[in-house]
């Protein structure tokens, strides 16, 4: 089993990578959800060659990744899993749902301290949402990322084929749930117990502050509901809705080099969790006011 994992990693993953973002990128080509604001050109580069770089960061920063640690953690018997008598099946299961609550927190801790929010709005600075949208994050954060995911899957134990199956389906969901794709109500509304959908996590990608701060699942849609980050629509709709944040709002800031270096730039503004607590404007005028300012 270990080798089988070590030999199908490298292809399983970018194939399925590349098959998911094609598929949703012609779906939502024929389907689209919304009017896009800016056009593929001005934006896909950008968002693709990001992912590009992190895919080059990652490995070179941690050349063994979540899989080699997980293989490292069960050959050493480290970490909780591997310290019981729990069947090969059910620990699969249960590191694959833990995994997913820990990239829930994860992303919550990204919205609540200043510093991370810098990182993380570079995400959230796009001003459309699309299936490239899915892979728009800082090489910065991604590296702090993995960390946490790595000492996550030691503490726990994971087997290396959940940690596989783990990425493998956060790769394809946040693919997915970043979608401009248009889905009947009724399966939108039934997925949405199963799996995050686009509907669901353009919310999350609202310029207001208190629709930015929920919906933070990626995969899995129950942390949301059970911790009360649940919000069903977004207050102006799905085509009236603005995205994005309420700064880096000029097309310019599309361009690579200039999402870069958005971390070190201007305020940390209200976004994050603990700012928006105690603003005494409504979320609206904060939004307003705030653009104002920046610009």
């Amino acid at each position: 089993m270990t080798e089988t994992i070590l030999e199908a990693e490298p292809l399983v993953r970018p194939g399925i990578f590349v098959g998911v973002l094609a598929a949703v990128g012609i779906y939502e080509a024929l389907v689209p959800r919304r009017k896009r604001s800016l056009p593929r050109l001005k934006r896909w580069p950008s968002n693709l060659g990001v992912a590009a770089l992190n895919t080059l960061v990652l490995r070179s920063v941690f050349p063994a990744a979540a899989i080699g640690v997980a293989l490292m953690c069960e050959e050493r018997g480290w970490g909780l899993l591997n310290a019981t008598t729990v069947p090969e099946w059910a620990a699969v299961l249960i590191a694959v749902v833990f995994l997913d609550f820990a990239i829930y927190l994860q992303h919550v801790l990204f919205h609540a301290v200043p510093s991370l929010w810098r990182l993380h709005r570079m995400h959230h600075a796009d001003l459309d949402f699309d299936v490239t949208t899915g892979v728009r994050f800082h090489p910065i954060e991604m590296v702090l990322s993995m960390g946490i995911k790595l000492m996550v899957v030691t503490a726990l134990g994971a087997p290396a084929l959940a940690v596989l199956i783990f990425e493998i389906s956060l790769n394809a969901t946040s693919l997915f749930n970043h979608g401009n794709v248009r889905i009947p109500p009724p399966i939108d509304r039934a997925l949405r117990w199963i799996v995050v959908t686009p509907d669901m996590h353009r919310v999350h990608h609202s310029w207001y502050s208190n629709e930015t701060n929920s919906n933070f699942g990626f995969n899995l849609p129950w942390w949301d509901r059970l911790l009360g980050t649940y919000k069903d629509q977004p207050v102006d709709g799905h085509e009236g809705m603005v995205i994005g944040i309420n700064m880096f709002r000029e097309p310019a800031w599309e361009r690579l080099d200039r999402m870069l270096v958005q971390p070190f730039i201007g305020p940390a503004d209200s976004y994050p969790i603990n700012a928006s607590k105690v603003d005494p404007l409504s979320t609206r005028e904060r939004s307003v006011k705030d653009t104002e300012e920046w610009n």
